[in-house]
């Protein structure tokens, strides 16, 4: 991974990562509780930004980074190791639009060549000829919302394409030179039962994927489906296709790496990655979140930690643009208090966990001050022994939110 070392702190080395927030989608999906907002007027229903929206929030997203580098002039000196445009769905915006945002981008940031650029796209709202584009314009991983595709789920699910235009979708991206994508897939859906939950992961297997995201449907607040709950699937049978499905994609040569993530080896989605070891990110566009850091004598173990987020209303957020204002909606300081259960929300999601000198490295603070908690959890068994990881047991990563809960009342 590209990082920097921090100078003044041993050892400290952070990657950077960023992450830029396109926040309309054609359709507001019941379950969804992301920043997404359904086009509307003259653009409803159309699979693409109207070129005037595009071009003002291209520079309202340029706007928006200035201003961080203001905020943090020594972002421009630390190479990017991941960019990640999330929604919504970015691939309402064009591929001419992506090579602006690049164009300009280098002017203000290192952009290296190995750097893992990603982009979701849902197979119902792009035309498949675009991904030749995007590619062209520097994008080189592809997450695709699939989440079903049997007719009946994604009809529950509020989901504009059916499973042909997926499978289309896959095949276009191969086609257009994207060999590594990813899949998101849902289980636990309305009416699914655990034949149809391994169909879904069996014809996604068959479209050659290099990272499958298959996780359980939550009804999440917020959401339509959390106002008017669908009938799901008992318990039982939830656990019964949690583990059949784990067990299809152990076979078919998957890593199960991350609490709902599994890869072809080699394959772990390096932004994420970058999240749950505790790196930084830059969170660019309507919504987006960001995590910084820099040295700082005055602050807990040498290190000044920051989140900061964004405006999310769209049309707020491209005000700020003509009123010559910054983006920023709100920020908070991570006091040496809130640093151990923000690492551990992150770096325990790992299968493996993390190296434990990381925590040192990207908290400021010293391995002794849990270490009382650790041998609690070792006593359990849902900790780790080896002494050079901060990693749960198997059991403990089954049940990683009574692992959390320590850490949290801690």
């Amino acid at each position: 991974m590209a990082m920097v070392e921090m100078p003044g702190v041993t050892g400290a080395v952070l990657p950077l990562s960023l992450y830029v927030h396109l926040p309309w989608c054609v359709r507001k999906c019941p379950y969804c509780d992301f920043n997404s907002h359904a086009l509307t007027g003259a653009q409803a229903g159309l699979p693409t930004l109207d070129e005037a929206t595009e071009q003002h929030y291209v520079q309202a997203l340029l706007a928006d980074l200035d201003h961080e580098l203001r905020a943090w002039p020594e972002l421009a000196g630390r190479p990017l190791e991941s960019i990640f445009f999330g929604g919504g769905t970015p691939s309402l915006m064009s591929p001419a639009g992506y090579r602006r945002f690049f164009a300009e981008l280098r002017q203000r940031l290192m952009l290296p060549d190995a750097c893992e650029i990603t982009l979701e796209a849902n197979p119902g709202t792009v035309e498949q000829s675009r991904f030749a584009g995007y590619r062209d314009a520097g994008i080189n991983r592809l997450s695709m919302g699939v989440q079903s595709f049997g007719a009946e789920q994604l009809r529950a699910l509020g989901r504009i394409h059916s499973a042909d235009e997926a499978r289309l979708a896959a095949l276009a991206a191969r086609r257009a030179g994207f060999d590594n994508f990813n899949l998101d897939l849902m289980h636990g859906l309305p009416q699914q039962t655990e034949a149809l939950a391994l169909a879904d992961l069996q014809q996604a297997l068959e479209l050659e994927p290099t990272h499958l995201s298959w996780y359980q449907l939550t009804l999440e607040p917020n959401t339509e489906f959390f106002r008017r709950p669908p009938a799901l699937p008992e318990e039982d049978l939830l656990v019964a296709i949690q583990d059949a499905g784990q067990a299809v994609l152990q076979q078919a040569g998957f890593q199960h790496y991350e609490v709902s993530a599994y890869c072809r080896p080699g394959h772990q989605a390096r932004h994420n990655l970058n999240y749950w070891t505790f790196g930084d990110y830059l969170g660019l566009g309507a919504g987006a979140h960001g995590k910084l850091t820099r040295v700082d004598a005055a602050a807990p173990g040498g290190l000044f930690i920051e989140r900061r987020w964004k405006t999310r209303q769209p049309q707020a957020y491209l005000s700020r643009l003509l009123e010559g204002r910054d983006f920023l909606a709100g920020s908070e300081v991570l006091d040496a208090a809130a640093r151990p259960v923000e690492f551990m929300m992150n770096a325990l999601r790992l299968a493996d966990g993390v190296d434990a000198a990381l925590y040192p490295q990207r908290t400021g603070l010293s391995l002794a001050g849990i270490e009382p908690l650790l041998a609690n959890l070792r006593q359990r068994e849902l900790w780790t022994d080896d002494p050079s990881r901060l990693a749960c047991s198997a059991l403990g990563w089954r049940w990683l939110n009574t692992v959390l809960e320590q850490f949290m009342s801690e």
